[in-house]
């Protein structure tokens, strides 16, 4: 992956333009009403006021304290442009602040404190108790960091962090456990040599100590060389502690012995030949940035047994800080932890370390070129924007936090917490993990059908949807192909059946069937038998032969090469005229919207829109929501003439007649449909209040142009296309679907087909 020069004029342009800086405070509450700011201010404040004054705890309840972290810093050590001071600084410490609310979901105030007396600084921040539930301490020199740090962690009872130091630390920990275990090398018997001695590189000697290599086997250089016991040269109480050898040495003898190299200090201090001098599998953790000790070409061209990391997304694995500290605060946070321990610490390292051997979503492949990415030399550590990192570090730092007092909460359940993560992390989970539920303890599990069962993206899927209780895969496809990607991908094949499109059984039962549905319709039993060895008509003919409970396809296919095979064989409901196709939106704040018809009907009419809100109200009973189902227009309630809007008009009557329980109504304005305050205000007659969560659109076009711009101007979430109106339960994939829009959908596909046994 290249990587992007930044021109000065575009930084500046990014940091300037709008509205200045990277950050705003948002209220999370209404604020409309008189009513509203008399709750937010003066006098309904009071109540939460005299809580918290009767016991203090009740802040966590009350306030945002309990989400809300401090980066504080003076300036001394920024980036490696080094003491420019608190303000000189303030961009980097408000990009700080967006990294823990785009990784983490955590509020930050930046505050910048313009003073190099440790002990002033240290005041100032103990005073700030009250407002944070965490501190993260940021580009601080060294050595008053390791005082400051030690001093606020001793006085406070909030979580304390210098990233600068532990940051590192961690990650880099978590790569060197899974490198040496890559390499066969064991901790206690490693050589590491280290080149800088600051924060950083201080706390990382630490760390690797407490992971299990002997501190007589760490050898810490300066810009002096060695530092060793008794070297009475710009030695400090820090580096003293990591004193080792028996007299003075450079960085090129220390390297000759090593088995790991750990680079915190400057670009070029390492040459080829130093890297070849290393013993056997050597680790190389080139950290320098924005430039590496050693380039990685360089090092990889004379040791074609390394192990290489640096601290830059163009080279594999990067050692990047963002993949701890938002998670660390996260977990710590949510147990209120009264500070972060070596135990929480090592619990992040094993973590990540974790993960990095879990399969990797197609989610981030993409994000990162499209390569596979797999567990070995090239990938140690997870990749800083696999979301995952969330659902593995959090969960162990807070279960960490209870297990050794750090927390103030006791109860904790780790899978419980994770998978609240998880639906806070994507609202399609915590949308579809109601379904997810009733399907784990149905003992009836359906059959669904895969008709691109040979793909990675469906194996991975499958496998999730047989771990998780949801379904029973019948994978259509190569068998060969199967199994070498089953092995390759080390993904279980058990729960799951495999039908091999190379050897179909049930040819020409399927034939005969085909031709007596379809021989009014000019099906010759000749035509049928070609017919029927094609995938997608194959697994339709299981579907309607009762073989399978449910029908996924899509991931090879145009939408409309699979729907039109599906709706000859399959048919549409008895009940309707059609098919429809629905969205199902998720906006930032967590409503769920029903988009309606956005992928089959063009310009339905009246009698086939009312059909489409029938279905889609039924689609939405399903996901236990109480429909309320608008019909959306350029109109309101007759404000307008136009044919378009009358035909929407007409469709609410029909479908009253229909189903004359149903809360429907319009043609109405959207937001007229979504806005509460407009229809109470100026329609108080509508059976829609601003509260619609179906909307059902005059044609194709508006709602496909709609959901689309809600995804990617609005930042909403959808699952869809849901197919509503098939005779038998059958999903279309958008061909872009990742794995959890094929689990999300499979489980649509169960529920539905339980749905339809239900009400046989």
């Amino acid at each position: 992956m290249t990587k992007r020069k930044i021109r000065r004029e575009e930084a500046l342009e990014y940091h300037s333009s709008g509205r200045k800086g990277k950050i705003e405070v948002v209220p999370t509450k209404p604020l409309t009403t008189q009513f509203e700011l008399s709750l937010a201010y003066s006098p309904g404040v009071a109540e939460p006021c005299l809580e918290i004054a009767a016991n203090e705890d009740l802040v966590y309840e009350y306030t945002a304290k309990g989400n809300l972290v401090g980066v504080i810093s003076n300036g001394t050590a920024v980036l490696g442009l080094g003491n420019i001071g608190a303000a000189a600084g303030k961009p980097v410490f408000e990009g700080k602040g967006v990294l823990f609310k785009k990784f983490a979901d955590i509020d930050v105030f930046d505050i910048e404190i313009t003073t190099q007396d440790p002990d002033e600084f240290i005041n100032t921040v103990v005073n700030l108790e009250p407002t944070f539930g965490g501190i993260n301490l940021e580009d601080i020199k060294a050595p008053e960091c390791f005082y400051i740090e030690t001093e606020l962690q001793k006085r406070m009872q909030i979580p304390i962090m210098h990233d600068d130091q532990h940051g590192t630390a961690i990650i880099s920990g978590a790569a060197l456990l899974n490198a040496c275990e890559i390499q066969g090398k064991q901790l206690s018997d490693i050589i590491v040599a280290v080149s800088g001695a600051g924060a950083s590189a201080i706390a990382c000697c630490r760390m690797y100590e407490k992971l299990g290599v002997q501190k007589k086997n760490i050898f810490l250089c300066d810009r002096k060389g060695l530092i060793y016991p008794g070297r009475d040269s710009d030695m400090t109480e820090t580096k003293a502690e990591f004193a080792n050898g028996d007299g003075p040495a450079s960085l090129e003898d220390v390297m000759r012995k090593a088995d790991v190299f750990l680079g915190l200090s400057s670009a070029g201090l390492v040459s080829k030949e130093m890297i070849a001098s290393m013993l056997p599998n050597p680790i190389v953790f080139a950290l320098a940035n924005p430039d590496p000790e050693i380039n990685y070409e360089d090092a990889i061209s004379v040791r074609q047994d390394i192990i290489m990391a640096t601290g830059r997304s163009d080279y594999p694995n990067q050692v990047n800080n963002v993949l701890g500290f938002p998670f660390i605060f996260r977990g710590a946070l949510d147990v209120r932890a009264r500070a972060i321990n070596d135990e929480m610490k090592i619990a992040a390292v094993q973590g990540l370390a974790k993960l990095a051997k879990e399969p990797v979503p197609d989610s981030v492949v993409r994000a990162y070129g499209g390569e596979p990415i797999m567990y070995g030399k090239e990938y140690i550590i997870p990749k800083p924007l696999d979301n995952r990192v969330l659902l593995y570090v959090s969960p162990a730092v807070a279960e960490a936090a209870v297990l050794s007092g750090a927390a103030r909460i006791t109860e904790f359940d780790i899978e419980q917490y994770r998978a609240s993560l998880e639906s806070k992390q994507t609202k399609v989970r915590q949308f579809i993990s109601g379904i997810i539920n009733g399907l784990q303890k149905s003992r009836n599990k359906k059959r669904i059908l895969f008709t691109e069962g040979d793909e990675l993206k469906v194996l991975r899927a499958a496998d999730i949807i047989v771990q998780n209780g949801i379904a029973i895969p019948v994978l259509l496809g190569e068998e060969h192909k199967i199994h070498e990607l089953a092995s390759q991908h080390d993904i279980s094949l058990d729960g799951m059946e495999i039908v091999n499109v190379l050897n179909l059984e049930h040819l020409e039962e399927y034939a005969t069937l085909l031709t007596h549905n379809r021989q009014r319709k000019g099906m010759t039993m000749a035509q049928a038998r070609r017919i029927v060895r094609r995938r997608i008509e194959y697994g339709a003919m299981m579907l309607e032969s009762g073989k399978v409970e449910g029908l996924i396809s899509g991931v090879n296919l145009r939408y409309d090469e699979t729907i039109r095979p599906v709706l000859e064989i399959i048919g549409t409901d008895p009940r309707y005229s059609r098919v429809a196709g629905i969205q199902a939106v998720i906006s930032k704040r967590g409503d769920t919207i029903f988009f309606a018809d956005a992928t089959m009907n063009q310009h339905p009419n009246a009698e086939e829109l009312a059909d489409i809100a029938i279905m889609t109200a039924e689609a939405a009973k399903r996901f236990d929501m109480q429909p309320k189902v608008a019909m959306i227009s350029f109109s309101d309630f007759g404000s307008s003439a136009d044919e378009s809007a009358k035909t929407m008009r007409n469709a609410v009557a029909l479908a009253k007649q229909r189903m004359p329980e149903l809360i429907i109504d319009g043609e109405m304005q959207a937001d007229t449909a979504v806005a509460i305050g407009k229809a109470e205000e100026h329609f108080s007659f509508s059976a829609i209040n601003g509260d619609a969560n179906v909307l059902i659109f005059p044609d194709l076009n508006s709602a496909n142009i709609s959901y689309k711009l809600m995804a990617t101007i609005g930042e909403a979430e959808v699952i869809g296309p849901i197919l509503v109106g098939m005779n038998k339960p059958v999903h279309i994939l958008d061909r872009n679907a990742d794995v959890n829009a094929v689990v999300s959908m499979a489980a649509i596909c169960a529920d539905e087909a339980n749905a339809k046994e239900r009400h046989k």
